[in-house]
């Protein structure tokens, strides 16, 4: 097992005890899965990834509420709050040599037909993103094939939740490179801008921050919200509203944030280069990579 490579598992409690699962180290270098577990057969389980900043989980409340908010929509067990946060502040602890690494914390429904969910929590050193950080990405545009009241209409769709499920926004990136661009940015079938695939929207309209409701069924953006709170660092307001196309192609400037990559720079969408704003952008990244809780 690498140095920068650590695994925990969750343990269930003994059958017919009042006992609490437990956590235990293990080799994230050998097979644990098992191949009847639903996370392999249905990609049927939630997950977070926290950004970690020299030992530090970053928004880490955030992502436990967001966390036990999809085990909610996906009808799993509430996640014991308690074991889920030690297992990622230990994580984070052995990888405080690193300014800058990730530990992603995974429930499953566990092996269909036996009443245990499955869960483990992996930490390693998060990849370098400086080129998207300073460069920009560039992104297009794609139809997410919903409408944006899909939440409220059809909730059996999971729209919001952070699921294993993962093929469609894995087919939306391959889409996105070869269209010759970095990143994706959904549109509902209503024409209202949504999210990145693993991100989330903001762009900057004179001296307003703004982004899409999760009500219009997108996931709550954990760094998004720490940005809007430190808005006003930098003199600006902010906004959650509904945005249309043309309100990325007009802002002043446009970002995807996410945990691991920070803040990325929308540079050009669908082919047609748009203006960078490297001063924010720079102050965005320097105050995510700072936090410290």
């Amino acid at each position: 097992m690498s140095a920068d490579e650590h695994l925990l598992l969750v343990i269930p409690p003994p059958p017919g005890t009042s006992e609490g699962a437990r956590l235990i180290d293990a080799d994230p270098g050998q097979p644990h899965l098992s191949v009847l577990d639903v996370a392999a057969t249905r990609g049927d389980g939630v997950f977070e990834t926290i950004s970690v900043g020299a030992g530090h989980p970053q928004a880490l409340e955030a992502h436990l509420d967001r966390f036990a908010r999809s085990a909610r929509m996906l009808d799993l067990p509430t996640p014991d709050r308690e074991l889920w946060r030690t297992a990622v502040q230990t994580l984070a602890a052995r990888l405080a040599d690193h300014e800058e690494a990730w530990v992603k914390i995974v429930l499953t429904r566990g092996i269909e037909g036996q009443p245990y969910p499955t869960g483990w929590a992996y930490g390693t050193v998060a990849p370098a993103f400086h080129r998207e950080r300073t460069e920009g990405i560039d992104v297009v545009l794609l139809d997410r094939g919903l409408r944006s009241d899909v939440a409220t209409t059809s909730p059996w769709l999971l729209a919001g939740a952070k699921t294993l499920s993962y093929a469609v926004n894995r087919a939306a990136a391959r889409e996105a490179q070869r269209r010759g661009a970095d990143d994706v940015v959904f549109v509902s079938s209503d024409g209202l801008l949504l999210e990145g695939p693993t991100s989330t929207l903001v762009v900057r309209a004179g001296d307003t921050l703004r982004t899409p409701p999760d009500a219009l069924g997108i996931l709550p953006g954990t760094t998004q919200v720490d940005l809007f709170a430190a808005a006003h660092q930098w003199g600006l307001r902010t906004a959650v509203e509904p945005l249309r196309p043309a309100d990325l192609v007009d802002a002043d400037a446009a970002w995807l944030v996410s945990s691991v990559r920070h803040a990325a720079p929308i540079r050009s969408v669908d082919g047609v280069p748009r203006a960078v704003d490297a001063p924010m952008t720079a102050a965005m990244n320097g105050f995510l990579r700072a936090r410290r809780t």
